[in-house]
């Protein structure tokens, strides 16, 4: 790699490792070991193409969805990682905290099946069209659908705080915005 290309590379990881780290948490559930894993993983294989890539950062974030998901398929019969318990149910000015309310988002992501929470996070916190989640996970459209509608469905129930108007919403309104740091 030509020097020009290694010091575009650096200030790339240096902009926008945070984001994609944060990306990568979400994708592992919460794993901070494996996102970091899965990050690095990512930028290995960028780094070797990094010339011929026109747009680095999509082409980043394909890799860590389609190296998730194959590691997914390989470790099906893996432990699944354990998460704390709820604490007992906020009442008053508590139950409204932004604060609580993302732990318990965080903790109910936690809990949907793998492919709940990849079609979770790539439809609502990275905002791609069914199409694309679709393709990126090597499924038909109407299974991310299904899949979105049930999971939509299981943190309603896990987490009552999200309100009437739907999780996918609230999401959203709590600072998870797609792709909120890329500009």
């Amino acid at each position: 790699m030509e020097a020009s290309s290694h010091d575009e590379f650096r200030e790339f990881v240096e902009m926008r490792s945070t984001s994609l780290l944060r990306l990568a948490v979400l994708l592992t559930g919460g794993d901070r070991h494996a996102a970091e894993d899965l990050l690095q993983i990512a930028l290995m294989k960028a780094y070797g193409r990094w010339g011929r890539i026109e747009q680095h950062e999509a082409y980043v974030r394909q890799v860590m969805y389609r190296q998730q998901v194959n590691r997914w398929r390989l470790r099906r019969h893996r432990a699944e990682t354990t998460v704390p318990v709820l604490p007992d149910e906020a009442t008053g000015a508590e139950a409204g905290s932004d604060a609580e309310l993302r732990i318990a988002l965080w903790a109910a992501l936690g809990r949907l099946t793998k492919r709940q929470r990849a079609v979770v996070v790539l439809r609502y916190f990275e905002d791609l069209p069914e199409a694309e989640v679709a393709a990126l996970l090597g499924c038909p459209v109407g299974t991310v659908r299904s899949s979105a509608h049930r999971s939509l469905a299981k943190l309603r129930l896990l987490v009552p705080e999200l309100g009437p108007e739907g999780p996918k919403e609230r999401i959203q309104s709590l600072g998870y915005t797609p792709k909120e740091v890329q500009r």
